[in-house]
């Protein structure tokens, strides 16, 4: 297969983006136990679904850099795309100065938001989502940002133990976070961070570029 490269695209490039299958596998979910009335704490065990299904982000209109662009300001957006050959197989999206969750005003000022991370299916397994990741974390390092910020669904297991792998933590649990979106009500978000000191992370940057 040809080496993987990743550039920072424009809005010309869009379409490229786009055309990368944005789906997961649901086998299992992470379910919130609360201890207590939550005073005791919560505690995440993963249970497996009677029956797996496929959760596709490509079957909603505004799952795409065009939709992005038309909802909020992208103009100092980081949009990536890794390509093998002229095939585009994988993006990430870095939010700037949005409001977008989780970056509100509770959150601290130097927050990028890590907006969107994908991997065509035929080619995970390979290391993109690593590199890509640490891509999209030098870039909105060398904006002058401090923390990195991602929200994922506690349906989307393999993205919880990616960003764990990444070296973020998990910074909060949010029960009833899609309580007005039917189709996810039932589903915690978890929200991750990710320190982008360069002290925090020079190893693991070190570990993946070798």
């Amino acid at each position: 297969m040809p080496p993987i490269h990743i550039q920072e695209i424009g809005p010309d490039q869009f379409s490229l983006y786009g055309a990368i299958p944005n789906w997961y596998r649901v086998e299992s979910v992470l379910r919130v136990e609360v201890m207590d009335g939550g005073l005791g704490g919560f505690r995440l065990v993963e249970k497996r679904v009677a029956e797996p299904y496929i959760r596709d982000y490509n079957s909603h209109h505004d799952d795409n850099p065009g939709a992005w662009a038309a909802t909020f300001d992208t103009s100092r957006w980081g949009m990536f795309v890794a390509t093998a050959g002229e095939q585009p197989v994988g993006g990430a999206a870095v939010a700037l100065d949005t409001p977008v969750y989780p970056m509100d005003h509770f959150q601290r000022q130097d927050l990028a938001v890590l907006w969107d991370i994908r991997v065509h299916p035929d080619q995970r397994g390979r290391g993109i989502g690593p590199k890509l990741f640490r891509y999209a974390a030098d870039w909105a390092r060398g904006k002058g940002y401090g923390q990195l910020g991602v929200e994922t669904d506690s349906a989307n297991v393999p993205a919880c133990r990616f960003y764990l792998r990444q070296g973020c933590t998990l910074g909060a649990i949010h029960r009833f976070g899609y309580i007005a979106c039917p189709e996810v009500a039932h589903n915690a978000m978890l929200l991750w961070y990710f320190d982008l000191s360069p002290e925090q992370n020079q190893p693991l940057l070190e570990s993946v570029r070798g």
